[in-house]
């Protein structure tokens, strides 16, 4: 049976209406938490934004070395979602049941770079580091992520491999915990070069780049960064949410604008 309004009361429940209908939106926006390997922090700054306009929910990063988020989820930190700088450890979550099989896959690919703030000190070739003679030019310190917890300390490592020079850079070598530590070394002056990600170089200001040498590829192995469901985010609508996003044109093109490749645009 219908029921007459009097014509006074239908704006106010209009309004009552409307009001409904926006609650009953915002209840399902949720948070996911994600853990994010420290090279990636420039990108996840502007993914962020964007993410939480398109979908609603909202993003809460926590940054550090792969290797110390890695250690973080096994003591049961929670994650619903790791952002690591390497697959291997990815994997290795899902094989001991600590991720949802499956949900992994490659989100950036990364590049290194050897990076100076001495505008002048490293040249195109990095010749800097196979020509030696680093005392000669005021090199005293070269800085890297810790190798054991940093795929781009590991990266860096086998690069100095590839130049025949581990052994003759062992007594410069400072090493810290992850790519941002390391971009402190070396704006500090601490250390004179460091190894860096691409990533970090084009967040400066142009004028404020210093110098740097994009390692070319075949000189490491692949860093495949890989994302991946953590068991915590299993029914979390705001994980899938943003696991997805991830793949889209718009989060691609952030990521390849940060001094990644993605897959459809790996070399």
């Amino acid at each position: 049976m219908w029921t007459s309004f009097p014509s006074a009361i239908l704006p106010c429940l209009g309004v009552v209406l409307i009001f409904g209908l926006s609650l009953t939106s915002t209840t399902h926006a949720e948070q996911v938490t994600t853990a994010v390997a420290a090279n990636f922090a420039g990108a996840i700054k502007q993914l962020k934004p964007v993410f939480e306009e398109e979908t609603g929910h909202r993003l809460v990063a926590s940054l550090a070395s792969t290797g110390t988020l890695y250690a973080q989820i096994r003591n049961g930190a929670p994650f619903d979602v790791f952002l690591s700088a390497d697959n291997k450890r990815p994997q290795q979550l899902i094989a001991d049941g600590l991720a949802v099989k499956n949900s992994l896959f490659t989100y950036a690919i990364g590049q290194l770079a050897l990076w100076s703030s001495d505008p002048s000190l490293i040249d195109a070739e990095g010749k800097v580091l196979s020509e030696g003679k680093w005392a000669d030019r005021g090199i005293r310190r070269i800085a890297l992520a810790n190798p054991k917890t940093a795929p781009y300390g590991s990266a860096a490592m086998q690069t100095l491999a590839a130049l025949n020079i581990d052994d003759a850079t062992k007594t410069m070598r400072v090493t810290g915990q992850n790519v941002a530590q390391v971009f402190q070394f070396v704006m500090s002056g601490n250390a004179q070069l460091g190894f860096i990600a691409q990533s970090q170089v084009l967040a400066l200001p142009e004028a404020d780049r210093g110098s740097h040498w994009l390692v070319p590829g075949d000189f490491y192995a692949a860093i495949e960064q890989a994302a991946v469901k953590l068991n915590r985010g299993r029914d979390n609508i705001a994980t899938d949410a943003f696991l997805d996003f991830l793949s889209t044109p718009k989060a691609t093109a952030i990521i390849r604008a940060n001094g990644y490749f993605t897959k459809n645009t790996a070399p």
